[in-house]
């Protein structure tokens, strides 16, 4: 099971490519069990799409898409209008990316970078199973405060 963690800064070039986290590369290998495995032995695609409640980029390694992908695609009827609909955009505007092997840098297309308004400056966030890729400034800006924290969690407890 891929675990991410930590929040990573990475600047974005004119061509749309920033350099994977190195961290989370090494995170990424440990979780596959792949210590001293040879990268190129190791499926580095990705795939990235918008997030549908945040302002950000969610990244799944592909093979976490395609639980992801089937979970979801399980609840679906595709007889049913609105579950055919909600799919159609559910699997709109994806893209599959992979670190090349020189520098370690991923292309974003545009259109995912813009869809999110993402400037030059990203933070690459760990999300236990995904990895969040959000425009540094709303990153910052969407932190919780500590009340607000507190009391989703008396929300989300048992007591």
């Amino acid at each position: 099971m891929i675990k991410f963690i930590g929040s990573y800064t990475a600047k974005v070039d004119d061509k749309g490519r920033v350099v994977f986290p190195s961290d989370l590369r090494e995170q990424f290998l440990a979780c596959l069990g792949h210590d001293g495995v040879s990268p190129e032995q190791v499926d580095w695609r990705f795939v990235v799409k918008k997030a549908i409640w945040a302002p950000c980029l969610e990244m799944y390694s592909f093979t976490e898409w395609e639980k992801e992908s089937e979970r979801i695609k399980a609840k679906i009827n595709f007889l049913n209008k609105t579950h055919d609909a909600f799919w159609r955009a559910y699997t709109r505007d994806r893209a599959l990316v992979e670190p090349d092997g020189k520098l370690g840098r991923v292309s974003i297309p545009k259109t995912l970078l813009e869809s999110v308004g993402a400037g030059k400056e990203l933070v690459f966030c760990g999300n236990d199973h995904k990895i969040e890729i959000w425009d540094r400034e709303k990153y910052e800006q969407s932190a919780l405060s500590a009340d607000e924290f507190i009391s989703l969690a008396e929300s989300l407890s048992d007591n």
